[in-house]
């Protein structure tokens, strides 16, 4: 009796080669809306800003004192008569020469001043009441005075025809307060990527308040609630489809649905070679797909390709959505998300930085079994600025990730002894 051929698996592809031939298929969607500033966060600008005005538009304290001109304190004990009380937004006149303004931080220099002296190194006397009554006194300085002390100069933060912010950067709470300092009350953004989201898989379950005991085999449904927030978290909109019966006729009625509305398709689980799976045969019949085996740790089966749409109306773009199977085990799909998901929504949104940047830090651990793929490991900073690992990196422990805030990038065949350096990638990046 002859023997069945082997079945030939696909060779694994590396991280980096997946990860190109992605962002070479999908290009950005080229959309865009101009919106409030006060409502762009997490959305990534499609324009340049520019500023039409040097920040600060004047001089300025960054002290409460007195404003002085220094040719008149040129030792320590000099007595000055204060003429103007200055708050911020209120413009002063010249200053006399032996006069001292009174102000306040983010106060105008008034003219003929250049230097300004903080309230500690100050002594009033004479009349000097807090807050004035007509007459301000005068008021001793008690310490020496170098011209340009405490003062903002008129643009030393952004000056006028710059550009604060390029095209292609990801808004965040500072970059918004940059915004409106130049006075952009809207902003150009790209559009944000609709994502469609469903699970297959007559086992999944949904938490359900009361809670009901599981019946036997069955799971809750935690890639659902962790691949939205992530989806969320990148500024996307969810077509969230739930849980579509394990069947291919429905599986192929979801994708159609998710095909008209969304740019891209998200499932986790079903994508592995030889799998017995409604995912793979209905993606096949209603478009195209790859499936690919990358060499990482946890993750390494991705299905990848587009779904035809019925019509174009409905969503924008070349007649089909992009497909992206996911792992079903929960870190799986949660670090897969995070390296080859990930950039391909930011790709979408025509963000410039892609790729999430990398620290060098200390690992305070041993992890003496290498392995052939390039592990991403769960850990932890310490207090001591070196790293911990989580004790068990199984790829169905979503509890790692929970306590991890960031992940070891090891390459493949690396041992790691204690004490040895490694790539720690920021969850704080990969998450935003």
């Amino acid at each position: 009796m002859s023997e069945a051929p082997a079945v030939q698996r696909p060779a694994m592809l590396s991280l980096d080669e997946a990860l190109t031939r992605l962002l070479q298929a999908v290009k950005p969607l080229g959309q865009t809306a101009r919106i409030g500033t006060q409502d762009a966060l997490g959305r990534v600008l499609a324009a340049d800003i520019q500023s039409l005005l040097d920040v600060p538009p004047q001089d300025n304290t960054s002290m409460d004192g007195y404003a002085v001109r220094s040719a008149d304190v040129l030792e320590a004990g000099a007595l000055l008569r204060v003429t103007q009380r200055l708050p911020a937004g209120v413009v002063g006149a010249i200053l006399q020469p032996g006069t001292a303004a009174r102000v306040f931080t983010g106060a105008q220099i008034p003219p003929g001043a250049d230097a300004v002296v903080m309230q500690e190194q100050c002594e009033l006397v004479a009349g000097g009441a807090e807050p004035p009554v007509g007459d301000w006194g005068a008021v001793r300085i008690q310490a020496t005075v170098q011209a340009g002390q405490w003062i903002r100069r008129r643009g030393e933060d952004v000056q006028q025809g710059s550009t604060v912010l390029k095209g292609g950067t990801r808004l965040d709470a500072a970059a918004l307060g940059l915004a409106a300092s130049v006075g952009a009350a809207q902003v150009t953004v790209a559009r944000r990527p609709r994502v469609a989201l469903f699970s297959t898989g007559d086992e999944l379950v949904m938490p359900s308040d009361p809670p009901q005991p599981l019946k036997p085999g069955a799971i809750y449904n935690s890639n659902r609630f962790t691949l939205r927030g992530l989806l969320q978290g990148l500024g996307c909109e969810v077509i969230d489809l739930g849980c579509v019966p394990d069947r291919l006729d429905a599986t192929r009625a979801a994708l159609r649905e998710a095909a008209q509305h969304a740019d891209l398709i998200l499932t986790s689980g079903g994508v592995s070679v030889g799998e017995e799976d409604h995912v793979r045969p209905a993606v096949q019949a209603e478009g195209r797909l790859d499936l690919w085996q990358i060499a990482i740790k946890p993750g390494k089966p991705l299905a990848f390709g587009n779904v035809r749409r019925a019509t174009a109306t409905a969503a924008e773009g070349d007649g089909s959505a992009w497909f992206m199977g996911l792992p079903g085990n929960p870190v799986a799909s949660f670090v897969t998300f995070l390296l080859l998901v990930r950039p391909v929504i930011l790709q979408l949104q025509g963000a410039s930085r892609l790729a999430p940047r990398g620290l060098e830090l200390r690992a305070d651990f041993d992890w003496p079994r290498a392995d052939k793929r390039r592990e991403f490991l769960r850990v932890r900073v310490n207090d001591a600025g070196g790293l911990d690992l989580f004790p068990n990196q199984s790829s169905g422990v979503l509890s790692s990730a929970v306590w991890a805030d960031g992940l070891v990038d090891n390459p493949p065949g690396q041992i790691i002894a204690r004490g040895d350096r490694v790539r720690f990638l920021p969850l704080s990046e990969l998450l935003s």
